[in-house]
């Protein structure tokens, strides 16, 4: 029996899955449409898959060589207006195991292709921004979603609609897509609902999609308004050229 298997795009060796557009004018991997409002294009570009080398600046001077510089302090600077025990570092609960510790990690911006830092972006915050669907270890399908803030596109598209909810911001979905060969099987739509299972368990009360009414299957990355019916939507704007569909999660 085929397994379907969704795997979050939180790593260079997810984002390898990234499965091919119907169009190969169109490419996932370079893809900025939704990010950049102004600019943004959905075209396949293959500079976008290069690694870009990390600037290199002039080395900064190192204090330790300067016969001139006053040495570092070795230990920390007394604090007139600690409370008692705070003043020697206990406050600072690195010996206090009821102090909760917040990691959050930085998005990778150096020495990855761009579109990864794209994704990547909000993982400390937000998680991750992307979704591909696995069929028996085959890329069948991708998701791209996240906050609204993340897509001014998005917000553009939205900003046409006072009678949207206001508050609070909904997710998105801005872009599924299926491979050509495994269109009509179901696997988008499971998908989009994995997508909405895990926007809901990070706090989102409702999710959005801005579809292309009238768009051809291989010419668009946000599906037309009957797959998102299809998926538990509903159309909150009808409009013949910018609707919006939306569920409440």
């Amino acid at each position: 029996m085929s397994e379907l298997r969704m795997v979050d795009v939180g790593d260079l060796e997810a984002f390898a899955l990234l499965p091919p557009c119907a169009d190969p004018a169109f490419d996932h991997r370079s893809c900025d449409y939704w990010e950049d409002a102004e600019r943004g294009s959905r075209a396949a570009r293959a500079s976008w898959l290069e690694v870009a080398p990390a600037p290199t600046g002039p080395r900064r001077p190192d204090p330790a060589d300067n016969p001139f510089a006053p040495a570092a302090p070795t230990t920390p600077a007394f604090n007139l207006f600690a409370a008692d025990g705070e003043a020697d570092g206990a406050a600072d609960g690195a010996d206090n195991p009821f102090v909760p510790r917040v990691v959050r990690q930085r998005g990778a911006t150096m020495g990855v292709p761009r579109k990864f830092a794209l994704l990547d972006r909000g993982r400390g915050v937000f998680g991750t921004y992307a979704k591909v669907a696995l069929l028996d270890g085959a890329a069948v399908a991708y998701a791209q979603f996240g906050p609204l803030s993340a897509y001014p596109r998005a917000r553009r598209v939205r900003e046409l609609y006072a009678q949207l909810p206001a508050s609070p911001p909904p997710a998105v979905i801005t872009c599924v897509a299926t491979t050509r060969v495994a269109r009509g099987a179901g696997h988008g739509r499971a998908l989009v609902e994995a997508v909405c299972s895990d926007l809901a368990g990070r706090g989102f009360a409702a999710v959005e999609a801005y579809p292309e009414a009238g768009a051809l299957p291989d010419a668009t990355s946000a599906a037309t308004p009957g797959f998102w019916v299809g998926c538990g939507f509903s159309v909150a704007v009808d409009d013949e050229r910018f609707p919006v569909v939306r569920r409440e999660l």
